[in-house]
């Protein structure tokens, strides 16, 4: 492999109204904002819940100069670093650890990750062919150096900012204003989000492979069975009356002398999985498509957040849905509160054999619930995840999922044709 991974720092949504976007994050899942970088030419706000952080770049209009030339402007291809205190900010680098994509619509285009050497990263991921899309820069303040370098995923407009800050002694990143901790909100235990649990790709048909290829070749990703008797080359496939997917997750792994895996969620740092979405051949159209038409290429379709706690997560948002009611009582919890809250719950499909009981705390539960999409085209949405020793995705819990997503667009469709008004969310979305 070429890239060393550690850690997702973060993930990057490019946005054309980020007081929209950062409204949502806050009023409805309780992030807080906690760093801005605000220029003539850029707005960049970063907001965190736990260790999930994300940045919101606001799309500003292209002034007809290249990103590449722009950074030869300023100098970020030169040796020299790029000083960004607060006192000599250079206003003419748009978008820092990122770059600005000159696209349409709203779109989730960069996930973050920590490695250990950008300039070697880059040397050998360039020599197999990997396009950049910002070179190594070199990005100082007060509390130090930073060294990042973008590169262009094989996924649509997606790409990969990777970042050294293991010389920076800063609370984030230079050129961001950090506002201090006395003046932060107190976190809002309401909704107990922790991390990442998993980012959702949707790709056209029979790319799956290519996209595992590469994430193998060049990242070290490693196959993840969502399914314990999953096919290898199949993937896992949800084929039962309108839904009909292939869903194949990998996951990233800390690389050691020991080989030793990203820890678990009870670690210090919880690990992330990627999970590629596409459409079966001779479906009709579905979400996947919808996706695929409105976003105008592959991309992020939904990103998974953890929580300790999805009910009291759930009840700081909207109520919709049904849940399963035996399964729900088997886990303790009441099924009319989950039904409340559009909680769905499933057992694992991954979990070991067990020894010939029936006893309920053996089993291992997942609770999870869909958002209505955050952007104004169909195009991305958010997860709360619950795992109680549940490392899979539950089945019935993915169509159930996948079928509520369906049922809104095609809702959203009816409405904007003015033949109905919108229709009541189904299951597993508020």
């Amino acid at each position: 492999m070429a890239a060393l991974l550690n850690r997702l720092h973060h993930i990057s949504l490019h946005v054309s109204n980020a007081e929209k976007v950062a409204g949502d994050l806050v009023s409805k899942f309780k992030f807080s904002l906690f760093a801005t970088r605000l220029t003539d030419t850029s707005r960049q706000l970063a907001f965190r819940k736990g260790a999930a952080v994300f940045i919101v770049n606001e799309r500003q209009n292209q002034c007809g100069v290249s990103l590449n030339e722009e950074l030869r402007l300023t100098g970020a291809f030169d040796p020299h670093p790029v000083n960004v205190g607060k006192n000599d900010q250079d206003n003419s680098i748009k978008c820092l650890y990122d770059a600005s994509p000159d696209y349409p619509v709203d779109s989730v285009s960069n996930v973050c990750f920590e490695v250990e050497d950008v300039e070697r990263s880059f040397s050998t991921l360039r020599n197999l062919g990997c396009n950049f899309m910002v070179p190594p820069t070199t990005v100082q303040d007060e509390r130090g150096a930073v060294t990042y370098s973008v590169v262009k995923s094989i996924v649509g407009n997606v790409c990969h900012t990777l970042i050294d800050r293991t010389k920076y002694k800063g609370s984030f990143l230079p050129g961001f204003d950090v506002i201090e901790k006395d003046c932060l909100p107190e976190e809002d235990l309401s909704c107990p989000i922790t991390h990442f649990d998993h980012i959702t790709y949707v790709c056209p048909k029979k790319s799956t492979h290519q996209v595992m290829s590469w994430y193998e070749k060049l990242f070290g990703f490693q196959r993840f069975f969502i399914k314990s008797d999953e096919d290898v080359d199949e993937g896992f496939v949800v084929n039962h009356k309108d839904v009909g997917l292939r869903l194949t997750a990998m996951e990233y792994w800390k690389c050691s002398e020991a080989g030793i895996t990203l820890p678990s969620v009870d670690k210090k740092e919880p690990d992330c999985k990627f999970v590629i979405a596409e459409s079966l051949p001779g479906q009709g159209k579905n979400q996947v498509d919808t996706f695929l038409e409105q976003h105008g290429a592959p991309g992020i379709q939904h990103i998974g957040l953890y929580t300790k706690d999805i009910v009291s997560s759930a009840q700081a948002m909207a109520h919709a849905g049904v849940g399963k009611q035996q399964e729900i009582e088997e886990a303790g919890h009441s099924p009319q509160l989950l039904a409340q809250n559009g909680i769905l719950l499933d057992t694992d499909l991954c979990q070991d054999p067990l020894p010939q009981t029936t006893s309920s705390d053996k089993k291992r539960h997942l609770l999870q619930l869909f958002t209505k999409p955050l952007f104004a085209e169909d195009t991305f949405f958010l997860e709360l995840i619950e795992r109680r020793g549940a490392t899979g995705f539950g089945e019935g819990n993915i169509r159930a999922l996948w079928r509520s997503v369906q049922a809104h667009m095609e809702n959203q469709t009816v409405d904007s044709q003015g033949e109905g008004s919108k229709k009541t969310m189904q299951s597993g979305q508020y």
